[in-house]
């Protein structure tokens, strides 16, 4: 029982001054408009692991520095889920893909790195053509300077009674406007 209440008080005193140390970042300058461009890569997740065990990607960014600490983006892209072969007939499963458009903020909770929040829509694309819209929920954590942005992030896909994702590395290179 001592070991749970000082485990107790050390997890709390460390919340207490995560959250009340001031911190100035000053990774996105206030004002400043940002547009970053670059590859990513990834494992599928939920329904997408029975055709697909590869997702490759790129992605464009958008980002306005609300404050030195906080920024909104505004992202689009393409992400292209490899298929396997179906042992069932040995042909691959359909090609299929999916075009995101997410909007979300970005915040510098020590210099350099940060995390994000997006939602949008994905538009699913397949052999057979333009398939259905999903929602997407995706945060990110990761590490920008003044170039360079390298992200990890779980993208989900939901909508239509058939939800998957993916964990992916982004790495991306980007310059002000």
């Amino acid at each position: 029982m001592k070991k749970l209440s000082k485990l107790l008080a050390v997890a709390f005193t460390a919340t207490a001054l995560f959250f009340t140390t001031t911190v100035k970042a000053q990774t996105t300058p206030a004002h400043a408009i940002i547009f970053a461009i670059g590859p990513d890569a990834g494992l599928p997740t939920g329904n997408l692991t029975i055709g697909s065990n590869l997702v490759l990607g790129g992605s464009a960014r958008l980002q306005y520095g609300i404050t030195d600490n906080l920024a909104v983006t505004l992202g689009s892209g393409a992400d292209h889920f490899l298929s396997k072969i179906n042992p069932a007939t040995g042909m691959r499963f359909d090609s299929y893909g999916i075009i995101p458009i997410k909007a979300g903020l970005k915040e510098f909770f020590v210099p350099n790195i940060y995390i994000a929040a997006e939602a949008g829509e994905g538009i699913e694309e397949t052999d057979s053509g333009v398939g259905n819209k999903k929602l997407i929920l995706s945060p990110t954590l990761g590490y920008a300077n003044t170039h360079w942005d390298f992200g990890v992030t779980y993208v989900n896909f939901s909508g239509q009674m058939d939800p998957y994702g993916f964990v992916a590395v982004r790495v991306a290179y980007g310059f002000k406007l």
